[in-house]
C-alpha cells in the first residue's frame, strides 16, 4: 500500500508531455524576466488599498499579515504558534476560481477531491470523504457543520468571493479555541467590513461545466461611520463524466444573496449585522432498496437545500491591551439528501475577553451556549431511533500567552471544557511554544488534546446497503447507530519552522505526529432473520469505537520571487497512516483509512504580470493514489489569463484540469452510487468595480 518517495517520483507531473511543455514556459519566462531586477528585493507596498497587488507586497509585509484563529487573539503569521496557512483576497482573484472548495486547493497539508460536480470531500491530515467530520469551519464566527454526522456540506456554504477578506487554515487541532470537532483543522473564512466594499461590483461569466455564474454587490453609507453592503450571486454548474460513459445526472444550481452593515459607533464600540439566504436546487443518483426481493436500484431524485442565517457582534475596546465581544447568530437549514431530509434551527451565544496581566500575561477566556433542534425525515433506506432531537453545548476556555522572554520565547497554555448531551464533559488542553531568535526566524512546537463527538448517526440512525438475493429472503447489511458510541480522542504533537531565508525566498516546515483512539469503526453483530417490511437475513453493522491508531507527516510551502512580477510558490505533502482494530480482525473501516488519502501531494504556482495591464497564472498540481478507491494518482494543470484596461475593468480566461478530458479524485462513500470523473473546465469571467 506503501510507496517509497522514489517510486512516486517516477510517475511525477514532471514526464507527462504538457507537464513538461508547462515546465518549459516557466523558464522561458525566467528567462525574458531576468534582467528586470534579479536578486534585488522586492517592492514594499507603501499604502494598502482595498486590493493590494500580491506581487508588491514584500514578503516581510506578507509575514505581518494579522491572524486570529490559532489564539483568537491577533498576532503576526510569522509568529503564529501552529500550522496556518493564509489565503489572500488576492490570492482568490488570481486563482479564478468560483467556488469555496476549489480555493482551499491551494493550501498545502489539505486534502481536497471531487466525487462529483454537487460534492466536495476536504480534510486536513487524513480521514477525508465526503462526510470528513474532523475539520471545523468558520465564516466569520459562525460554526458551518451539522450534529447529523458532524462535517460539512459544501456545496451549501458560499459567499460572495471578492467579499472575502482572508481565509485561515490551520492544520492540527484547534480544539482548545474553537472546540470539539476541530480536531485535525479549522478553516475560518473572514469577510471583509461593509466600510472596506464600498461601491458597486458586477462579476459574471460562464464556459464548459462552468455553464453561468455572477455575482452583484453593492456598498453604501447610512450615517456617519455606518456603512452596508448588499449581494447576490447564481451559479450553474454542469454535471461530471460517468466512468462508464455519459453524464453522471448531478448537474445543478445555486442563488445566495445577503447583507452586511458595520457601525463604528464610537471609537471604542463596533456593531456588526449580517446575514445570507441561499436556495440549491440538486439532484442525482441514489441507491433505494426493495425488500422483496431485497435489492438496491439506482434511482435518480431531485431536491432542494434551503437556508438562512442572521448574526449579530458587539466588540468593546477598554484599551489596546483588553477588549471583549458577544456574537450571537440563528442559522435554519432545511436540505434533502437522497434518502431523507434534515431541518434544522440552531442558536449561538459566543463571549470572548482579553486582558493583559502584568508585563507577561495575555489571557484571552471566553463561554458560549449552542442549541440545535432537528427533525429528520426517514425513508426505508434511512431510519432514525428518535428523529426529533434537541441538543445542548455548554463551553468555556482560557488561555494565557506568557512572554517568557519578551518578543523571543512565548509560552501558550489553555484549555476548553465543553459539555454536549452524548458524551458529558469534554476537556481539550493545549501546550504550545514559539522561540524566535531573529526576526526572519521561528521555531514553534505544539502538544494538544481534541475530541470529535458523536454525531446524530452514529448514535442514532440504521442505514440500509449492499442486499444479496438468495432466493425468495435475501440478506441485508444494515449499518446501525450505537447510543453508546464514545467521542474520538487525538493527541497531537507538531513541530514547525518559518524563515525569511532571503528578502526573495520564505520557507514554511510543518512535521506531526498524531495519536488517534477511540476512532469510529464497525462490528459484524451474529446473522438474524427479520419480518418487517418483509422476510430478510440481515447481517447488521454496529458502529463502535474499535480503531486505533496513528498518522504523521510533514508539510513544506517555499515562496520565490525572482524579479518584482514574479512569484513562484510550491509544496509538499507527505501523510502517513497505521490503524489497528482492537479486539478483532483488519476491518473495512481501517482499510478504508489507510487507502482512501493521498500520500503525496506536490504543487507548484506562478504568478506573474506583464506590465500593468496582463496577468498570467499557472498552477500544477499532482495527488498520489487512492487505493480503496482503486484511483490512480494524477497530475492537473490550472491556468489564469487576465486583462485589465483600467483598474474598473478585468476580463480573464480561466482553465482548469487542462492536462486530461477526465480524471478521478474520489468516490461517494455512502447513498450515491456512480463513480464520476471530474471534467476539463473553461470559462471567462468579466468583472466590474465602479
Amino acid at each position: 500500500m506503501r510507496q517509497n518517495i522514489g517510486n512516486v517520483s517516477r510517475r511525477l507531473w514532471f514526464r507527462r508531455p504538457f507537464a513538461r511543455v508547462a515546465i518549459v514556459e516557466l523558464m522561458l519566462m525566467m528567462l525574458l524576466t531576468a534582467s528586470r531586477g534579479l536578486g534585488a528585493e522586492p517592492k514594499a507596498l507603501a499604502s494598502r488599498s482595498e486590493n493590494p497587488d500580491l506581487l508588491q507586497l514584500s514578503f516581510e509585509d506578507l509575514g505581518k499579515i494579522t491572524v486570529t484563529s490559532v489564539s483568537r487573539r491577533s498576532e503576526s503569521l510569522s509568529g503564529a504558534a501552529g500550522a496556518i496557512h493564509v489565503i489572500t483576497q488576492e490570492d482568490i482573484r488570481r486563482s479564478g476560481v468560483t467556488s469555496l472548495p476549489e480555493v482551499l486547493r491551494m493550501v498545502p497539508g489539505l486534502e481536497v477531491a471531487r466525487p462529483n460536480s454537487r460534492q466536495w470531500a476536504i480534510s486536513a491530515r487524513g480521514f477525508n470523504d465526503t462526510f470528513a467530520n474532523k475539520l471545523l469551519v468558520l465564516m466569520d464566527g459562525r460554526t458551518l457543520y451539522t450534529p447529523l454526522f458532524s462535517g460539512v456540506l459544501w456545496e451549501e456554504l458560499d459567499t460572495a468571493l471578492e467579499d472575502i477578506d482572508r481565509i485561515e487554515v490551520i492544520r492540527g487541532p484547534g480544539a482548545t479555541q474553537w472546540g470539539a470537532n476541530a480536531v485535525n483543522g479549522v478553516i475560518n473564512i473572514v469577510t471583509k467590513s461593509a466600510k472596506e466594499t464600498q461601491g458597486t461590483l458586477i462579476s459574471g461569466g460562464g464556459g464548459f461545466e462552468e455553464r453561468a455564474f455572477g455575482t452583484v454587490r453593492y456598498g453604501g453609507q447610512l450615517a456617519t461611520n455606518a456603512f452596508y453592503r448588499v449581494y447576490a450571486k447564481y451559479s450553474d454548474r454542469d454535471e461530471f463524466t460517468k466512468v462508464s460513459g455519459g453524464g453522471d445526472g448531478e448537474a445543478w444550481s445555486m442563488a445566495q444573496g445577503g447583507f452586511r452593515m458595520d457601525w463604528e459607533a464610537s471609537p471604542n464600540n463596533r456593531l456588526t449585522l449580517q446575514g445570507d439566504y441561499y436556495l440549491n436546487h440538486l439532484g442525482g443518483p441514489v441507491y433505494r432498496s426493495s425488500f422483496t426481493p431485497p435489492q438496491l436500484t439506482p434511482v435518480d431524485y431531485h431536491d432542494t437545500a434551503e437556508g438562512a442565517n442572521i448574526l449579530g457582534r458587539w466588540t468593546h475596546e477598554f484599551s489596546a491591551d483588553s477588549d471583549l465581544s458577544v456574537q450571537m447568530f440563528y442559522d435554519r437549514t432545511d436540505r434533502g439528501f437522497g434518502v431523507g431530509r434534515e431541518l434544522r434551527d440552531t442558536a449561538d451565544l459566543d463571549t470572548q475577553y482579553r486582558f493583559h496581566l502584568g508585563d507577561r500575561h495575555e489571557i484571552v477566556s471566553g463561554a458560549g451556549y449552542r442549541h440545535s433542534v432537528d427533525n429528520i425525515s426517514e425513508s426505508v433506506d434511512f431510519k432514525m431511533r428518535d428523529p426529533s432531537v434537541g441538543l445542548h453545548l455548554v463551553s468555556a476556555f482560557v488561555q494565557d500567552q506568557v512572554a517568557l522572554v519578551p518578543d523571543r520565547l512565548q509560552l501558550t497554555l489553555g484549555t476548553k471544557v465543553e459539555h454536549n448531551d452524548f458524551t458529558g464533559f469534554e476537556v481539550q488542553p493545549s501546550v504550545r511554544m514559539t522561540w524566535t531568535p531573529h526576526q526572519r526566524h521561528t521555531l514553534w512546537g505544539a502538544v494538544s488534546r481534541a475530541a470529535r463527538t458523536p454525531s446524530r448517526v452514529e448514535r442514532d440512525a440504521s442505514i440500509f446497503a449492499e442486499p444479496i438475493p438468495l432466493g425468495p429472503v435475501g440478506i441485508l447489511f444494515p449499518v446501525e447507530g450505537n447510543p453508546n458510541f464514545r467521542s474520538e480522542e487525538l493527541i497531537a504533537y507538531e513541530i514547525g519552522y518559518r524563515a525569511t531565508i532571503h528578502p526573495r525566498l520564505t520557507v514554511d516546515w510543518t512535521a506531526y505526529y498524531n495519536d488517534y483512539d477511540n476512532l469510529r469503526s464497525l462490528l459484524t453483530l451474529p446473522l438474524e432473520l427479520r419480518s418487517s417490511p418483509s422476510p430478510y437475513l440481515a447481517v447488521p453493522y454496529l458502529i463502535t469505537n474499535d480503531l486505533f491508531g496513528k498518522t504523521y507527516g510533514t508539510e513544506v510551502i517555499a515562496s520565490w520571487q525572482p524579479v518584482d512580477s514574479w512569484r513562484l510558490r510550491c509544496g509538499y505533502t507527505l501523510l502517513e497512516t497505521e490503524f489497528e482494530t482492537r479486539g478483532s480482525a483488519r476491518s473495512v473501516i481501517q482499510d478504508f483509512e489507510e487507502g482512501a488519502n493521498p500520500h503525496h501531494q506536490i504543487f507548484l504556482q506562478s504568478d506573474v504580470e506583464f506590465g500593468q495591464h496582463i496577468e498570467w497564472g499557472l498552477g500544477l498540481r499532482y495527488v498520489d493514489r487512492l487505493p480503496y478507491y482503486g484511483i490512480s494518482d494524477y497530475t492537473e494543470l490550472e491556468m489564469r489569463l487576465a486583462w485589465k484596461p483600467n483598474k474598473h475593468v478585468e476580463l480573464a480566461l480561466v482553465g482548469r484540469n487542462l492536462l486530461q478530458a477526465h480524471h478521478r479524485e474520489s468516490s461517494p462513500l455512502i447513498i450515491a452510487y456512480r463513480n464520476a470523473e471530474a471534467d476539463r473546465a473553461v470559462y471567462a469571467k468579466l468583472t466590474l468595480r465602479f
